[in-house]
This record gives C-alpha cells, structure tokens and sequence, in this order.
C-alpha cells in the first residue's frame, strides 16, 4: 500500500501537551514515531498509550541530530514532523492524505498558526512551515538549531518541487507565556545558537533566527543590528525576508528608536508594496513622532489593503481590530469621539474579543457620571446575554470606578451561579463603596484564614468600619492583621488609619516608602469617591510631605477624576511652581473654562501649548475657548481674539 505517512516528534516533559498533539492525527497518519531526549515526566508513557513507538535519545544540544533519529526509523513514503505543543486542525485531518498522493512534489510547506502571549489574553500570528515530505535515506536534518531540511532537498535533487498545502494548518502554542517561561526557552535556543555560529559565522538563516531570540529576551537594540546584518545578506526572494523586515522595524520601534524603524518600512514597501504589517507599524512609529494625520493615513491604508500572503506571515488585526483601535485612539486626540467610537465598534466587529476598544468605548461613555446611559448604549450594540459578557463588563466597570453598574453586573453573574470567591470579593468591594456596608460585611466575613483573598477581604472589612469611625472595631481589625505577619509598608498604613482616627492636634509625621504610598493612594482614591474628603485630609496631614513629593501628580488626578474642582485647582497651581508642564496647565485651563474665568484659561492654555506644541487637544480646546467667550465679550475686543483663534488654528500638530 503506497503513502504512508509516517509522523516524526521529538519530545522532552511534554505530558500537558503530547496526549493533544497525538489526538489530532489519531487516524490520519499511518505510524507515530516518538524520539524522547531524556523526559522525567510522563511523557514517554502517554505516548506509548497513543499508540506511539517511543525511542530514547541522548540529548547532545543538536535538534537535528535528534529529528534524524526520528526519521530513520520511518517506514513510511512520507515524513510528517510535528512538536509535541502543535496539533494538526480539525479541518485538516480529510485533506492530508490528498497532497501525499501528487506524484511531482517532494514536499509541501503549510500554514501555522502561533497563539502569542499571555493564558488571558492570546493572540495569533500565521506564518508558513516545511513539515511534509518524501521519505528517502539522503534527505537528513542539518543544523543544531532551527534545523533545516528543504534546503537539503534540492541539494540532494536539483529538480524537486515544493508545493503549497493550503488545505492543510497546523496549531502551535510554544510562543504562549506560561510554555516559554516553563521550559525556558529563550536561553536555551540562545546558547545553542552562539554555539553554532562560532563555527559558522555567515549562516544568515541562523544568525536571523539569533536576532529572533535576542528580540524575545527584549534585547532590542542588538537585535536590530543583528537583523539589518542579516538583510544586507539576504535576497528579497527568501521566504523568510518579509518577516525579517518586520522584526528590524520592530526591533527598532521597541527600542525607542522610531525614525529608523520608519526608514526600514520606506525601503521594505518598495519590496512588499502591499504588506498591511509595515503601514500598520508605521502608524505606530508616526504616533510615537505625534505625526497624528500621517499615522492615520497608514492605519487607513492598512485596513485597505487585501488578505496577506503566507510568507508574509502578516500579524492578526493589522489589517483590521489593530487599525481601527489606533484610529479611534487618533480621534480621541483630536476630540472627535463619534468617529472614535465608530472605530472602536469597527475594532469590536473585527474581533469580539478585543477589550481594549471595548474599554475605550465605556470610557467615552463614562459610566460614573451616566450609568443608565452607558447600560442603554451597551444593550443596544452588544450581546450581554451570556454570563461571560456580563463579567467582562463588570471588570471593566470595576476598573473604571463605575462601582453602581459593576455591582449590577455582578449581581447578575452571580445568580447564573459564578459566584466565585473573586467575584464575591468584588462584589463587597462596590458594596463599600456605594455604601452599603452590613451587605459587604456579611461577604467578607466568609472568607477563611487560608483563603488567597482573606487578606483583602480583613483589609476590606478594616476600610469598612474605619470610613464608618468605628474605633474599636478597627483596632481589632488591626490586630488580626498584625498576626498574619504584614510588611513594614503595610504595617505603617495601619498605624496612620488609626492615628487619623485619634484626631489629635499634634502628630509625628510617618514616612512611607513606595509601597506604603501605593496603598495610601489606593485608599485615598476609595475615599475620594464615597465624597470622604475630610478623611482624605487627616491621612495626609499625618504623612511626611517628603515621601509625597515624587507623588504630587498622583494625587491631583485623583482629585480631577473624582471631580473635586477647587482643590485640584489649588493642588495643580502648587504643583506648576516648582515642576513645568503642559498637562497640568492644560488641567488648570479647563478648571477655569468651567467656571467661566476665560482670561485665566487662555493664559494656561497658551502655557500647556508652549510646553508640549504637539498635543492637538490643547489647541481645539482654546479654539473652543474663544467661540464661547466671543458670545460674551465687548465687541472691540472680537477682532484681537479672532486673530488669536486664528493663529491657533493654524498651527495644528502634524
């Protein structure tokens, strides 16, 4: 019987991937040989159980080595090679068979799709694979590393032919976090390449994916040197040359360095005219430059363009999710939120699951000062029927200080029966905070001493009697707490809560380090919104002055956001004499617009837009400035402030 397929792997403590790996080609592929490089787990015997041929190798840091060891116990016509934390789609399981049976190709490249970054928030990148070929006795593995053997191939046979698998994907999951992070795999693959560049130095395939693994360790810089080596080194034609031309821009971006980011795009798109991944990085580099309407062109160029090659291994949402989140962030800027949230519905219709537009669009809404609102505008647009959509609002809302609606949210989560302990936690935290004290009382007191969140939970229940002035009760709180063992910081925040409550006219002034700061603030942001400013007084009066210099701009947010008009006014002229900036005058402008003082607005706008001439909101705003108080003013006085208008106008950021 002719085409088989034989699947070759090669294995070390994969047992949380392998028994998946395996199920997906259960049927399709005609043997399983497994080459295991020294597991301590149970791998070995998950494999076996599979239906596996299991072979032992002795690791000698040489991936090839290993991959041949596999491949010469193949009895197969064709090599199929997968990794033990890839699985072979669903969809692709009918069609493999098909491509084994052309008799003119000698191998096949196919579709990969890498799921990249955290367990919470993943994301996918397509690239193209060599994983499917003829088994014959000359065609060996070469390479330590990142090993090779199409190349070998037509080395072997001048006139073999490759095809492109379309029907065929493969799933990878090593580029996840927690994967990375298990088997390290950024030092490993590093060392290993060093090695072998040393006896081979102009291997521009291997010293490209060495840039690669100095980019994932974050060391940009030389990555990007290592990169542009490689380039200069390589034909356009090379199946991998899109991708490298991504990471030199990339490389470059990241390490801050977005001029020459942008000159390697210039050069890449005479190339690759159509390639979205180097507009859309483009647009990332010019807002970085604050070059909003050119970065706006790239984005919008971007999301026109059509499906992206294989080789391009294009990065999702580029051409769409991406794009449009960028746009609406642009028009944020430019204080147009109808077309940012157009953009950011746009992003949301791309990807469902992109909470970042989801996010920008509650906060353009803003929930604390329009809750019904925001709840009407959300039930039109989105499906919140599902238990999941409701707590993902919840969160946002929690994070956002809509406590009102996180707890509405909340409470329906938990009657679907998602009543985790977190989630309960949660639900007493906006308790608290809409005052509801008993209720969050009776939650809090649930939690055990060997619960994670018993901590906050005593933490949340001290907040609870001390905003209520109980004495008592929170001395005894304290207590408690002093006997889980507290950090110092902590330990000091306790001691100012209750020496605030002691009232007394004279006090020794506590110094808190940045931890103790961080909760302070923490605490001060909850009070601030219960309208608990006299409490907010006796905390800070009772905290070195010193330890809250490096924190002055904190603080004055909390006060602007929790809409304390006077004292963020008084707090941002402080700060304005001894520190220079555009914000805070911009800040103290829209302070004074509101409260009809136009002369003192004019004068902070004309500060904020000295100090930071490219931020195009500190324009529009004096611009709106001058129409109002053009209503209001002597007429001789409209020609001079219409020419001031107009000389506003005129310099808008690029």
């Amino acid at each position: 019987m002719g085409n088989r397929i034989s699947l070759c792997m090669i294995v070390k403590n994969e047992e949380g991937n392998i028994r998946r790996c395996l199920q997906s080609v259960a049927g399709v592929v005609d043997e399983i040989i497994v080459v295991d490089t020294g597991s301590t787990d149970a791998t070995p015997e998950i494999a076996r159980e599979m239906g596996a041929r299991v072979y032992s190798f002795d690791w000698n840091d040489n991936f090839s080595d290993a991959r041949n060891a596999s491949i010469q116990r193949a009895t197969g016509e064709w090599i199929f090679f997968l990794d033990a934390d890839e699985e072979l789609a669903r969809e692709s399981r009918d069609v493999l068979a098909r491509y084994t049976a052309e008799k003119n190709v000698e191998g096949y490249f196919i579709k990969i799709i890498n799921y990249i970054g955290a367990d919470g928030w993943v994301e996918t990148c397509p690239d193209v694979v060599f994983r499917l070929f003829r088994n014959r006795p000359e065609y060996r593995f070469r390479g330590a590393i990142h090993e090779q053997i199409a190349d070998v191939i037509l080395e072997k046979n001048k006139q073999a032919s490759y095809g492109m698998a379309n029907e065929i994907v493969i799933m990878h999951y090593g580029y996840l976090d927690s994967q990375i992070d298990q088997k390290d795999k950024k030092n490993r693959n590093l060392k290993i390449i060093e090695k072998e560049l040393e006896s081979q130095p102009g291997n521009y395939l291997l010293r490209y994916h060495y840039g690669v693994e100095l980019f994932r360790l974050e060391k940009y810089a030389e990555a990007a040197q290592v990169f542009v080596e490689t380039a200069n080194h390589t034909s356009p034609q090379t199946i991998y040359f899109p991708k490298l031309l991504r990471y030199i821009v990339l490389a470059y971006h990241s390490a801050g360095q977005p001029e020459k980011a942008l000159d390697t795009i210039a050069q890449g798109l005479r190339v690759f005219p159509d390639y979205a991944d180097l507009y859309y990085y483009g647009g990332l580099c010019l807002l970085a430059l604050k070059q909003y309407m050119k970065a706006r062109d790239l984005f919008l160029h971007a999301v026109s363009l059509p499906e992206q090659p294989p080789q391009y291994a294009s990065f999702g949402g580029v051409r769409g999710f991406r794009a449009f989140y960028f746009l609406g962030d642009i028009a944020e800027t430019f204080l147009n939120d109808e077309e940012a949230l157009d953009y950011y519905l746009k992003s949301l219709r791309d990807n469902p699951n992109f909470q970042p537009a989801l996010e920008k669009i509650i906060k353009i809404l803003d929930p604390r000062a329009n809750p019904e609102y925001t709840k009407e505008c959300l039930e039109k647009v989105f499906d919140l029927s599902t238990s999941q959509a409701k707590l993902v609002l919840a969160n946002i809302f929690f994070q956002q200080g809509a406590y009102q609606l996180a707890l509405d949210f909340l409470e329906q989560v938990i009657q679907t029966g998602n009543g985790t302990a977190e989630i309960l936690y949660r639900k007493a935290f906006c308790l608290i905070q809409e005052r509801r004290f008993l209720e969050a009382l009776r939650i809090l007191n649930g939690y055990s001493s060997d619960s994670y969140l018993y901590p906050l939970a005593k933490l949340n229940e001290l907040f609870c009697f001390w905003v209520q002035g109980k004495r008592k009760k929170t001395r005894e709180i304290v207590e408690e707490m002093r006997a889980m063992g507290l950090s110092e910081e902590t330990e000091n925040v306790l001691k100012l809560l209750v020496r605030a409550q002691e009232k007394r006219k004279t006090v020794r002034k506590m110094f808190l380090g940045e931890e103790g700061i961080a909760l302070l603030l923490d605490l001060i942001k909850r009070l601030l919104n219960l309208k608990e400013t006299e409490k907010v007084n006796e905390l800070l009066s009772r905290v070195d002055p010193e330890c809250l210099a490096d924190h002055r701009w904190d603080l004055i947010l909390l006060y602007h956001e929790a809409g304390f008009r006077e004292k963020s006014v008084a707090l941002l002229e402080e700060y304005l004499t001894v520190n220079r900036s555009g914000e805070a005058h911009f800040l103290l402008a829209e302070a004074h617009r509101e409260s009809g003082n136009f002369k003192e607005a004019d004068l902070h706008y004309r500060h904020a837009i000295e100090l930071d001439p490219h931020q195009p909101k500190y324009y529009l705003k004096q611009i709106e400035l001058y129409k109002n108080w053009r209503q209001g003013i002597e007429p001789e006085l409209v020609d001079e402030i219409q020419r001031s208008g107009d000389m506003a106008e005129g310099v808008r950021p690029e």
